[in-house]
C-alpha cells in the first residue's frame, strides 16, 4: 500500500534532487531555490496523481506535460537566456513518451484489422 509519508519523503526527495541537477546545468544568476520554486507545483500534482493510483500511460503522458510547463517556468524566471540543450531537455520526455505509446499501437494494429470475409457476394 502506498502510504502518503511515503510518497511525500519520496517525491521531496525527487524535487530536491532535481532541483540541485537542473542549478549545476544552468547559468549561476539562476539558483537551486528559483528552480525549486518553478518545479515545485509540478512535483505535488505528480505526487497527488501518484498517490490516486492514476493508470501508468495517463501517469506517464500527465509527467511529461508537467516536465515540459516546468521547463517553461524556468526559462521564463531565468534572469539569463538558458541553452538550447536545455529547451530540448524539455521536450524529451513528451517524445519518449509518444514513441512509446505508438509503438504499442503498432504493435496491436493486428488486433484491430478486420479478418477478410469468406462470402463472396
Amino acid at each position: 500500500m502506498r502510504h502518503p509519508i511515503d510518497i511525500i519523503a519520496m517525491f521531496a526527495a525527487i524535487w530536491l534532487l532535481a532541483s540541485m541537477v537542473l542549478d549545476a546545468v544552468t547559468p549561476k544568476e539562476l539558483t537551486a531555490v528559483m528552480i525549486a520554486i518553478a518545479i515545485g507545483p509540478a512535483v505535488i500534482i505528480t505526487a497527488v496523481f501518484y498517490y490516486m493510483r492514476c493508470p501508468r500511460t495517463d501517469f506517464a503522458v500527465m509527467f511529461a506535460a508537467l516536465w515540459l510547463i516546468s521547463d517553461i517556468a524556468i526559462a521564463f524566471i531565468s534572469p539569463k537566456e538558458l541553452p538550447n540543450w536545455l529547451f530540448v531537455l524539455g521536450f524529451v520526455p513528451a517524445a519518449l513518451i509518444g514513441i512509446v505509446l505508438h509503438w504499442q499501437r503498432f504493435q496491436r494494429r493486428h488486433e484491430r484489422l478486420p479478418l477478410p470475409s469468406a462470402k463472396r457476394g
